[in-house]
């Protein structure tokens, strides 16, 4: 019976010992190299925490293959992982770990002074004890306290107050989605995968899971070649990549310079893409130009595990048709409800909601968020059932499939990343002070953050962004920031921010 990821790990192990596992840059390892490496880190949390099991450990690193290695070391310690991205500012660090409270932090003495002041025990990579034997009946003993509902992971999302939500995802969920992703693609561990999503995403969390159930090999992309696109490609030449799972944006710039033209990828047989809408205009230059690969349009938000949806591209589409979102994955449920908590009829709008397994557990030390977001079916009046509101917009199809149209709210997904406007807004206000009043709005055509605000001086682009730059990354900053005389008010004396919204989009 399989309780863990870890099951499938050992007999994949044992089955490719000496075949590369992980490849970054000039450094490569094999499976069994990675095991060892594994079990190091797992030892090093069993001594430092001494906790009982399914306490979280941090890993601070950036995207390499110890970052893979600890990972699994978590696993084998019986606690689940949550990355960070060492791209973040300190403090938001800080809220982070505040919140989720970790046993630990794994990270390399390069980043020492951010856990300085922090009261959490830290392991370093680079520690000069490398030569720990491990005790895999302790080990052993510590993961036969698991079972396949315990925490897998712990992916932190943007959260209005400021502090993001760590959204906690079990090991069943992750089987679920894997084992019906074998059935509809056909993985079987022969796939090298092109991993270029940053650790703090749940596609990572998937890519690491083909590696341990199947043995697929990983090629760890690092996040600078999104810049330069064409060296991007020419690494997926060189390595052979097969599979790519990726955010729209690199591939609609890939497509805009007319790299696939230039650069041809004969390896590449599978394409998913998510976390965004993807511009069909460009989506058919890869399409055209990639007739022997399959591309597929997943759906989902972090609060379901990887993703809901999917629709194969299974025919060419005009280049005024809007890629649909899809059908739901088996053993999951899609509910379109009206304000009234009723099924959408075909054609209505109405809220994208979820049940099943896939379902998260709920974030981590916030009951009173998680009940918010995960509440009773309004269906089903007759034993408790939990489903996700996810706040996006959509309608269903003659055909049964699903259509994509917008969010609900001030949840948005830019870059990839779902991103909470309110955070934003909250950090420059309450935070930072530096203005009276503000609303962050979304520009769906440019696929920008517009900040407008209400001030006595006009503040500089370079203020800005050097004040919220120590407080966000990058993807959250606002590209665009306007001054108004007075921000508008709705009859209830909130800011009007569907008029400001209205005014950057267009809209009447």
């Amino acid at each position: 019976m399989r309780i863990t990821f870890l099951d499938y790990f050992e007999k994949t192990v044992l089955e490719k010992t000496s075949l590369c596992a992980v490849i970054h840059n000039d450094k490569a390892i094999t499976f069994g190299e990675l095991r060892e490496r594994a079990l190091w880190f797992a030892m090093r949390v069993a001594e430092t925490v001494n906790s009982a099991v399914n306490s979280p450990i941090a890993v601070f690193l950036p995207k390499e293959i110890d970052t893979v290695a600890a990972d699994i070391g978590i696993m084998y310690a019986a606690a689940p992982f949550m990355n960070l991205d060492v791209k973040t500012p300190k403090e938001r660090i800080s809220n982070i770990l505040e919140r989720v409270r970790p046993a630990a932090v794994i990270t390399s003495r390069k980043f020492a002074e951010v856990f300085g002041s922090v009261e959490i025990p830290v392991i370093f990579t680079d520690d000069d004890n490398t030569e720990i034997a491990p005790d895999t009946q302790m080990l052993e003993r510590r993961r036969s306290k698991l079972i396949d509902t315990d925490p897998f992971c712990i992916i932190n999302t943007s959260g209005s107050t400021g502090t993001p939500k760590g959204v906690v995802l079990n090991h069943r969920s992750f089987f679920d989605f894997v084992d019906v992703s074998d059935e509809i693609f056909g993985f079987d561990g022969s796939e090298i995968i092109g991993s270029l999503s940053p650790v703090v995403f749940d596609i990572f969390d998937f890519e690491l899971c083909m590696l341990m159930k199947h043995g697929s090999r990983l090629i760890i992309l690092d996040a600078m070649l999104g810049a330069f696109p064409a060296r991007l490609l020419e690494n997926l030449v060189k390595t052979n990549v097969s599979f790519i799972f990726w955010v729209p944006s690199i591939m609609v710039n890939i497509a805009n310079m007319g790299l696939l033209d230039k650069i041809k990828l004969p390896d590449l047989k599978l394409v998913w893409f998510a976390g965004e809408v993807f511009p069909t205009k460009q989506f058919l230059i890869w399409y055209d130009s990639l007739s022997h690969t399959k591309f597929a349009n997943l759906y989902g938000p972090i609060e379901i595990t990887l993703d809901c949806t999917y629709y194969i591209i299974d025919r060419r589409p005009s280049e005024t048709e809007t890629l649909p979102i899809g059908v739901p994955y088996r053993n999951t449920d899609i509910l379109i409800l009206n304000e009234n908590n009723e099924r959408c009829k075909v054609g209505e709008d109405g809220e994208l909601c979820v049940r099943g397994t896939s379902l998260a557990m709920g974030y981590y030390n916030l009951p009173e968020k998680t009940s918010t977001a995960f509440v009773q079916n309004p269906l089903n009046s007759a034993y408790p059932e939990m489903i996700y509101r996810t706040g996006d917009v959509v309608y269903m199809r003659d055909d049964g499939v699903i259509m994509f149209k917008g969010r609900k709210d001030t949840l948005i997904k830019h870059m990839g990343y779902r991103i909470e406007l309110g955070e934003i807004e909250h950090i420059i206000e309450n935070d930072l002070r530096i203005i009276k009043y503000c609303c962050a709005v979304y520009d769906r055509g440019k696929k920008e953050i517009v900040l407008f605000y209400e001030n006595d001086r006009e503040i500089s682009v370079q203020e800005f962004r050097k004040a919220i730059s120590s407080r966000l990354p990058s993807y959250m900053i606002p590209a665009v920031f306007i001054k108004v005389e007075e921000m508008p008010r709705n009859t209830n004396g909130k800011i009007d921010r569907l008029l400001l919204s209205s005014r950057v989009n267009g809209e009447k």
